[in-house]
């Protein structure tokens, strides 16, 4: 089997500013039929959409995994950002840069212009909640003429190319956006495949979009499952009733064909979040106790069969950089002792979520608490898929989650995540923390423009936050993706925002 590796571990360092489970289906509608007829190929994914595949929430991933949308820009085998729906740009100064498009077409017959990025990128700006590529930055686009757009951030920000090519900034047609907020990429992208049905949060059927300005496609469509069980999801690949099926569970993985088990190094760091904005974690000697009562490494061969390094920090060894300019973390608060936290805690339970998606998870959760009960925590687990808790995750009705996070998911650069996930006013801030000197770090690494200098700052934020107790890292994962034999050109990315394109194919 032949496939294509986007984003080497040497590929993830910040560039140098920027060059430019299935069954047949008895609906008659495709899916579930299989590369072997007509050579569709049968995706299972782990992760059920939450918002009918929009790209203002987790779905935008999808979105870019199966080529259905597109931004400005992409990023390249090595992390930098590459000309997508722009054939070139410039920066005109610290704030102000303009791009030339290429000529492309949507899905649904319009013309793709100027004015069709400034109407996506004003609905992105609009969106509640507020993207989380956008949490640090506020953009504004203007049409120069029908090939050509000036963006203008009020702040300079030097990574704007590669935070363009977030999925969540994919450039629909204007159909696409409803006039309650909602949005609807089905039929309205530029990518080479096209969603023609999407079947709540179980299947959808993509197909070919021949008028698609990169070429034509080698696979005439996709037929997608979505399987949250992971030994499900392994199940469907040896059962011959997927081709592609991502995310392995390590206990799992070994139990495949070697022929079919493909590892990918990750920027997925797990970590245990500790709710600082309510409960019992606004108490800074809990959360350190919390901190040191549990122990990552423990999970490397227990729960992840080795396919983990113990974490070092916000950042792993996907993310080379970061361990030579890593800074110690002071300032810390003295963790309780068992007897404190039994007398602090008052008999209340700490709240621990995780969810089913990602399988280690719930494994992970039952050893990590232990070890806080050991501690002098009294623990209740809630377990659940990730998309019936994500509102109550954001607003804080958890203590404490076992979470998992591809650090360099939407722009490839560091510092959006940081802003997003610890920020005051971060979009996607589930530790609700408030903390100056956090907010100060992050914003100092923002507005960085020199390479070296901008990672250095990264690490500084990154001690700033761990000061705070409200992340405390685990293990850094290895990502394992399911392949049929005989399938070529599936995309092995350590960021997980790309899997088929247009040279994925059944041979």
């Amino acid at each position: 089997m032949r496939t294509t590796s986007r984003g080497l571990i040497a590929a993830l360092v910040l560039p140098p500013l920027l060059a430019g489970c299935f069954a047949p289906s008895d609906s008659g509608d495709g899916t579930g039929a299989g590369a072997g007829s007509g050579g569709r190929l049968r995706v299972a994914l782990a992760v059920p959409p939450v918002q009918a595949l929009s790209p203002y929430s987790n779905d935008a991933t999808v979105l870019s995994k199966l080529s259905v949308a597109e931004g400005l820009t992409a990023l390249d085998r090595n992390g930098t950002a590459k000309p997508g729906l722009a054939k070139s740009w410039k920066q005109d100064d610290d704030t102000t840069w303009t791009f030339e498009l290429r000529k492309a077409e949507f899905q649904d017959g319009t013309e793709f212009t100027a004015q069709s990025v400034v109407n996506a990128l004003d609905h992105a700006s609009a969106a509640k909640p507020k993207p989380r590529v956008l949490s640090d930055v506020a953009l504004t686009a203007k049409a120069e003429d029908a090939d050509t757009v000036t963006l203008t951030t009020k702040t300079p920000d030097p990574v704007l190319p590669l935070r363009l090519a977030s999925p969540a900034l994919a450039i629909l047609s204007a159909k696409a956006y409803g006039k309650d907020g909602a949005v609807s990429p089905a039929g309205t992208g530029t990518g080479p495949f096209e969603i023609t049905r999407l079947s709540g949060k179980a299947k959808a059927k993509l197909d070919r979009f021949d008028g698609y300005w990169g070429g034509k496609a080698k696979a005439p469509g996709i037929d997608v499952s979505w399987i949250a069980d992971g030994t499900a999801r392994a199940n469907a690949l040896r059962g011959g009733e997927a081709d592609i099926a991502e995310w392995i569970p390590t206990a799992q993985a070994k139990l495949l064909d070697k022929d079919t088990r493909h590892e990918v190094p990750s920027v997925r760091t797990d970590s245990l979040i500790l709710n600082t904005g309510s409960g019992l974690f606004t108490d800074a000697g809990l959360r350190a106790a919390a901190r040191e009562a549990v122990d990552g490494s423990a999970l490397v061969d227990s729960v992840f069969g080795g396919y983990a390094d113990p974490a070092q920090g916000l950042f792993g060894p996907a993310v080379p950089w970061a361990a030579d300019k890593r800074v110690d973390v002071t300032g810390r608060a003295k963790a309780d002792t068992a007897a404190q936290v039994k007398a602090g805690t008052k008999g209340r339970t700490l709240r621990l979520a995780t969810y089913t998606n990602r399988a280690e998870l719930p494994e992970a959760a039952t050893v990590l608490q232990q070890q806080l009960e050991k501690a002098g925590f009294n623990v209740k687990q809630d377990v659940r898929e990730y998309t019936q808790m994500e509102a109550d995750l954001l607003a804080g009705k958890y203590d404490a989650l076992v979470f998992s996070r591809v650090t360099l998911l939407d722009t490839g650069d560091a510092v959006d995540y940081l802003a997003s996930d610890f920020t005051s006013e971060g979009v996607y801030n589930i530790p609700g923390l408030k903390d100056g000197a956090v907010d100060k770090a992050i914003r100092a690494a923002a507005a960085e423009r020199d390479t070296k200098r901008r990672q250095e700052k990264i690490m500084r934020a990154e001690a700033e936050i761990l000061r705070t107790d409200a992340v405390v890292p685990l293990v850094h994962e290895q990502a394992v993706q399911g392949i049929a034999t005989g399938v070529e050109g599936v995309i092995l990315d350590p960021r997980e925002r790309s899997l088929v394109d247009v040279d994925t194919h059944a041979g």
